[in-house]
């Protein structure tokens, strides 16, 4: 017998193709592949914001009897603006069940998520950070969204491109490093250099006194 489909199901099956039709700027989502009602986001930090670079992973809950009730919001990777693996307490959430539209989609729901990380209102679930801690975590996401199952499995797209991007942060990392060094070589010559040539001429100073005296003494002998 055929699993039976809800109005839950059926709802977000038409959102998932109306998101892939006409998708989320800054946003990808996918549903767990063994339960519908469980969708996975990925926040992808605009460039003009201090999220810039970074990429974010979420988690949104459906109940059994949506689009009449809104979802649980979860933010996943650290990101300096909500708490991680907390319930955020947005109008778009199951926090305020009175202010919920069934004929809001998942789409919806996105846009006013990613609108309320770039804003700076205070709700439960957020947390103050400054603009420069918040873009170490952008940096620091990277790394952690490929240690996360979810993420590598339901978004491969974007493991490659932080794999490749975390290659070329690995490879501009390495020549900096290697121009210092080269650097702190030239910059180290600079100084021994003219050491060298100091001692040099002392030394050769000291024998040039020396041979004078040795002949001088010599011519009173004779």
């Amino acid at each position: 017998m055929a699993p039976k489909t809800t109005t839950a199901t059926r709802r977000l099956k038409q959102d998932y193709l109306r998101l892939k039709k006409d998708p989320v700027p800054y946003i990808n989502a996918e549903p767990n592949p063994s339960n519908v009602l469980e969708w996975y986001y990925v926040v992808c930090g605009p460039v003009d914001s201090v999220y810039a670079g970074g990429y974010y992973l979420g988690r949104l809950v459906f109940p059994k009897d949506f689009p009449f009730k809104p979802p649980s919001i979860y933010m996943i990777t650290p990101n300096g603006r909500f708490k991680t693996n907390t319930r955020l307490c947005l109008s778009i959430s199951d926090y305020h069940p009175d202010k919920w539209n069934p004929a809001w989609s998942v789409s919806t729901i996105l846009t006013g998520l990613l609108s309320f990380m770039l804003e700076n209102k205070k709700t439960l679930g957020s947390i103050d950070m400054t603009d420069f801690e918040r873009q170490l975590l952008a940096a620091k996401s990277l790394e952690s969204n490929l240690r996360d199952e979810n993420f590598c499995e339901l978004f491969p797209e974007l493991t490659m491109t932080i794999q490749k991007e975390i290659e070329k942060r690995n490879l501009a990392k390495a020549k900096e490093e290697e121009s210092s060094s080269m650097d702190n070589s030239q910059l180290e010559n600079i100084v021994f250099q003219p050491v060298v040539s100091n001692i040099l001429m002392v030394v050769g100073f000291a024998l040039f006194i020396y041979l004078v005296r040795f002949v001088l003494s010599n011519m009173k002998i004779e």
